[in-house]
């Protein structure tokens, strides 16, 4: 039994909640671990387990804590039948959101934001944050997860409160992720959205995987005019400017062509998102195919440009 139990975090990460959420249920509603070895933490047994995952199951589709906890008390046995009578109470949740072929710990944190629980996706958010890094967070967890919600709000219109707060959850770990960086030197990379772009999270990945590899970079963000952006290449000179745009309304190459006109022309122009189309972008303008394409370029031209200072 002792090899079977689990701790408090292990049990989060399987059901995609917070350990403070596994605390809340069981402090309120009795439903804690069971297994106990005198002197150590008590740890969750694969009975305690599958109570949690009813509890979790049906606290999702809306039913109050306490009748789902009184239910999860009861067990698998709960049968179909009882299953359906929970549903009646639901609220509208209950749809899932789908992740493609991401692993369980996107599958849990797609729960969670079906939940708008804040606390586990940030956590969640986290926790691969210092586990694998910027790119492979973005590229694993949070682009089958806003992928998947983009796919439901297609298909229902529904789950924009969903996206919301994931969005922010996301923004405010990449913020974090941002300041925690170490980079070095002036900043010598430009970031902004095109003209009337409101999709900043790309971007913001972006930031936080530059922050992570220790280059220093200005970011404008969302909705920035050309003539504005023109103003801010000529006022500090980047070596690097990526313009992201994520639909088509927003990727006007004339921003690309004006960009290469100006007196301070940057060394790199890239052209980031699904917006832009290849065989529309001036001549001199890169579209990086990912995040990881995206660093690798920045890194080069950082790299170059310190070859050639001799810092």
């Amino acid at each position: 039994m002792a090899d079977e139990a689990l701790s408090a975090g292990a049990v989060a990460r399987r059901l995609g909640v917070a350990v403070t959420t596994l605390r809340t249920w069981h402090q309120r509603y009795g439903l804690g671990p069971s297994h106990h070895v005198p002197g150590h933490h008590r740890r969750y047994t694969p009975a305690d387990l599958a109570r949690l995952e009813i509890m979790r199951k049906l606290t999702a589709e809306g039913v109050a804590p306490a009748e789902a906890a009184r239910w999860a008390k009861q067990g698998p046995a709960i049968g179909p039948g009882a299953e359906l009578r929970m549903r009646g109470v639901r609220d509208g949740g209950g749809q899932t959101i789908p992740v493609g072929r991401a692993g369980p710990v996107a599958r849990g944190m797609a729960r969670a934001a079906m939940r708008l629980d804040s606390v586990a996706i940030s956590e969640t958010i986290a926790h691969s944050l210092a586990r694998d890094g910027v790119i492979a967070t973005w590229d694993g967890l949070l682009r089958p997860v806003l992928v998947g919600i983009g796919e439901r709000h297609a298909a229902t219109a529904g789950l924009i409160e969903v996206e919301h707060l994931v969005s922010r959850c996301v923004s405010e770990a990449f913020a974090a992720a941002a300041r925690a960086g170490t980079s070095t030197g002036p900043p010598r990379i430009l970031l902004s959205c095109a003209d009337e772009e409101q999709h900043t999270l790309p971007l913001e990945a972006l930031a936080a995987a530059l922050a992570e590899a220790g280059v220093a970079y200005r970011m404008l963000g969302a909705r920035v005019p050309v003539a504005a952006l023109i103003e801010a290449v000529n006022r500090t000179g980047p070596a690097a400017v990526v313009i992201w745009s994520h639909t088509r309304a927003t990727a006007d190459p004339g921003q690309l062509s004006a960009l290469l006109g100006v007196p301070r022309r940057p060394l790199l122009v890239l052209a980031a998102g699904p917006g832009w189309r290849a065989d529309t972008l001036p001549a001199g303008v890169v579209r990086p195919v990912d995040l990881a394409e995206a660093v690798s370029l920045a890194l080069a031209v950082r790299d170059s440009l310190d070859q050639a200072t001799g810092d």
